[in-house]
């Protein structure tokens, strides 16, 4: 497995969030690993986007980590019962994210079934739901605001190109509008979310 560098974290963010796709997600806890294969993205850069939290250099202890360097999660807590998991992108100082919205999990996926379910004896409704959306995915992946900050070339949480056993499958990508920020203005209107 080939983590992913430094250097991939430093470009632009639409960029990143577009090659961001087909990459997997690993997450290492208590000897299980979890992966799952980027299915979904979405691009959110502080200087010019009223979606981002730190739109118009806006510094909060929570958009801290967002001004932080690149290859770091960036994971908070909304509507009082979900995390979502960004991987911060460009130069320090830069505030820019790339927001993971969906997985498919090819790996350790009885234990995301017991962490997102409580069983591993899943409906077909279930299998479908386990981490196609962002709060759906940290709850397989048991990512809270603990690992806000985490780095992402460490041991416990990270990126890579492929997987020993897993194959490396290709779709066309479509870029749309990103989901549920109606109130950013011209923002709103960005094909900024990759899938």
């Amino acid at each position: 497995m080939n983590k992913l560098s430094r250097d991939f974290y430093m470009g632009d963010t639409v960029t990143t969030a577009r090659e961001l796709l087909g990459k997997y997600l690993v997450r290492q806890m208590s000897g299980n690993m979890i992966a799952g294969r980027i299915i979904e993205t979405e691009a959110y850069i502080g200087a010019i986007d009223k979606a981002c939290h730190a739109y118009n250099g806006k510094v909060t202890p929570r958009t801290k980590t967002l001004y932080g360097p690149p290859g770091h999660a960036y994971i908070y807590f909304i509507y009082g019962m979900y995390h979502c998991m960004n991987v911060v992108t460009e130069p320090e100082g830069q505030a820019s994210a790339v927001l993971i919205r969906g997985l498919d999990i090819v790996k350790g996926f009885d234990t995301a079934a017991g962490l997102r379910y409580g069983t591993v004896k899943l409906s077909p409704y279930q299998i479908r739901n386990i981490s196609n959306g962002p709060g759906k995915l940290c709850m397989a992946l048991d990512l809270t605001r603990e690992l806000n900050g985490c780095d992402l070339l460490g041991d416990e949480l990270y990126i890579t190109d492929g997987l020993p056993g897993v194959d490396n499958v290709t779709w066309p990508v479509k870029a749309t509008k990103r989901v549920g920020i109606d109130y950013a203005e011209e923002a709103k209107d960005f094909l900024w979310r990759f899938i």
